[in-house]
């Protein structure tokens, strides 16, 4: 069953934080930009489908190399910034839909390429979501997951930080349980790569939220044991840290659910 409190919660952190994470340039940075397309191992006549896709910036990033793109997310803020988007880079293959990644509103196996990036932290039920990309895969397409993924000593450190600065965070899976999912859905892993996104901190916090979040990154500097897990350092303009992210590809064989 649907978390409608927790939906809510999701709309309402990414209705006022739509403009500024469209902005953001970590969110375009070329090297991890890269390592996701290569990932997704795209074609000129490929259907895909960006689940949560946010102000539309992977799914515009891979609408040159397919046939179409649909991008799909529940915050229509956010999408509103992915057709800003699309306009901005003169975009025709692309088309934007209001939705819940825990049900899909396509048909089954309706898509070559399903993909989904910096969600499923997001996400009360990532297994759930997954079982969805899923469905609305063709069998020998590919599904795409790019997420933070802490190790599973710093996890629990890492969620407590993460809910501190948003709210709508649940729970970053760590990578072994990023690929036991997959493998319980059925999927055949093909790809697994990882990077580190460099970011500053009160870039991507509110003011109000800095206080707590700052003495949580001076104690973990102080203490030098990088309980969170993000490597966190004084930079010249202010706390910088890691997001420790991987992404993981399967194949959608034939009969997967």
């Amino acid at each position: 069953m649907t978390d409608i409190t927790h939906n809510q919660r999701i709309v309402s952190q990414f209705t006022r934080w739509a403009k500024p994470f469209a902005e953001l340039p970590i969110h375009a940075e070329a090297d991890a930009m890269a390592r996701t397309l290569a990932a997704c191992a795209l074609k000129p006549d490929l259907s895909v489908l960006d689940v949560a896709c946010g102000p539309g910036i992977l799914a515009c990033a891979m609408a040159g190399q397919v046939r179409h793109v649909t991008g799909i997310d529940i915050t229509p803020a956010m999408i509103a910034q992915a057709q800003v988007r699309q306009t901005a880079y003169g975009l025709a293959n692309v088309a934007w839909r209001i939705g819940d990644a825990t049900a899909l509103p396509f048909p089954d196996a309706s898509f070559d390429r399903v993909t989904t990036r910096y969600s499923f932290h997001h996400m009360p039920d990532p297994a759930g979501v997954l079982a969805e990309m899923a469905r609305v895969c063709r069998p020998g397409g590919r599904i795409i997951v790019i997420d933070a993924t802490p190790s599973p000593e710093t996890q629990h450190a890492y969620d407590e930080m993460e809910r501190l600065r948003d709210p709508s965070h649940t729970s970053a899976l760590t990578l072994d349980e990023l690929r036991r999912i997959g493998r319980a859905a059925g999927l055949e892993e093909m790809t697994v790569d990882g990077y580190r996104l460099e970011a500053q901190l009160d870039t991507l916090a509110e003011s109000r939220d800095m206080p707590a979040l700052a003495a949580l990154f001076e104690a973990d500097i102080a203490g030098g044991r990088d309980r969170l897990g993000v490597g966190a350092w004084h930079g010249a303009t202010g706390l910088r840290f890691y997001f420790p992210v991987s992404i993981v590809a399967w194949d959608c064989v034939k009969g997967t659910a």
